[in-house]
């Protein structure tokens, strides 16, 4: 008979990011579109975004992030349970965990893909701390990546000066005492009645949206090799995303702390990289307590919490016994929060 699995705390032990090496900057991006550094800059505060190149990927990223949060935390590849990664542009329509798990010799960890959009880290991290929690895995591995630049119509100026690549990795480890636990309190919800103001559809050979099964299988090399329809560019309707995110993102933050038992003055520090202004003033939280990166590198998706995290952490922003809210809205629609005891 299987021994039965001890409850144990769960704790942060390192972080790591990777950006690509390529940018683009809001005059390079003038040279595209009707656009400019001060329009963009006034309604984003982006001021540039990287983008992958040459032989970059989404996995080469994450598993630099991954070696260099597995190297803060002193743990070895080889001793990794698990890995979450969250991302919504694999490099393989089946996933990227496993090549990433791969590519840093995790060979005795579970690896898998989960699908959440901005919100994927917050809710990857959650899920990473439930299964340390439950005692059976002792070092888990998330991960944040997205390379939206493959997605993104570059005539298109509403979406291409928001969206940049990159990624951050987080290492969670277990501790004895399962009282002693990293998430103080988190909240996530989602609404598919929202799905259709942030989308990149799958569409047939002639650009249609493909809401049922394909036509009919044939064997001749002509229809075997003829295209069967592709994922197109990021489809968003901003106002509406805008509204909706400034609601939830405050409302979100603020449930965790209830879960939490904490009052808005308790957080150190609000990591969140979409609609930062509106939800630090809506929580009554100082400009000095917002670790905002996305003037650097827009709006990386699932890569944009764990980024900031990590480069606050470098930088020594954040420091141990800090208490951080992090917060992600995304497609879906969907929205998670976490407070967290660095």
């Amino acid at each position: 008979m299987a021994a039965a699995f001890v409850p144990a705390g769960a704790q942060i032990a390192g972080v790591g990011m990777a950006i690509p090496k390529q940018s683009l900057t809001n005059d390079d991006l003038a040279s595209l579109v009707d656009t400019n550094d001060e329009w963009i800059k006034t309604r984003t505060g982006i001021g540039k975004r990287h983008v992958i190149s040459g032989d970059e990927s989404l996995t080469s990223l994450a598993a630099e992030a991954a070696t260099d949060a597995l190297k803060m935390a002193g743990v070895d590849a080889k001793d990794v349970d698990l890995i979450i990664l969250a991302t919504s542009s694999p490099d393989d329509v089946f996933g990227s965990a496993c090549t990433v798990q791969a590519a840093i010799g995790a060979e005795g960890a579970l690896a898998f893909d989960l699908t959440a959009a901005c919100s994927g880290f917050v809710v990857g991290l959650v899920n990473g701390v439930h299964f340390i929690r439950g005692g059976e895995y002792k070092n888990v591995l998330v991960i944040g990546a997205d390379v939206l630049s493959r997605y993104v119509d570059w005539r298109d100026r509403g979406t291409c000066i928001l969206f940049g690549d990159g990624c951050g990795a987080m290492v969670l480890t277990s501790t004895p005492n399962p009282e002693d636990c990293c998430v103080l309190g988190f909240d996530m919800h989602s609404d598919g009645t929202g799905n259709h103001n942030l989308t990149a559809k799958f569409t047939n050979e002639n650009g249609a949206e493909v809401n049922d099964g394909a036509s009919k299988p044939r064997a001749d090399t002509a229809a075997a090799n003829s295209g069967r329809g592709a994922f197109c560019n990021i489809g968003m309707n901003g106002q509406e995303v805008f509204k909706f995110a400034v609601r939830a993102v405050p409302d979100t933050v603020g449930k965790s702390l209830a879960h939490a038992g904490l009052e808005n003055e308790d957080v150190d520090h609000l990591a969140n990289q979409r609609i930062i202004d509106g939800a630090a003033k809506k929580l009554g939280l100082s400009s000095d307590k917002v670790v905002s990166n996305i003037a650097k590198y827009g709006n990386t998706s699932a890569g944009s919490v764990p980024i900031a995290l990590a480069e606050a952490v470098t930088e020594g922003k954040i420091k141990k016994g800090d208490v951080v809210a992090c917060a992600g809205f995304g497609a879906g629609l969907t929205w998670a929060s976490a407070i967290l005891r660095w």
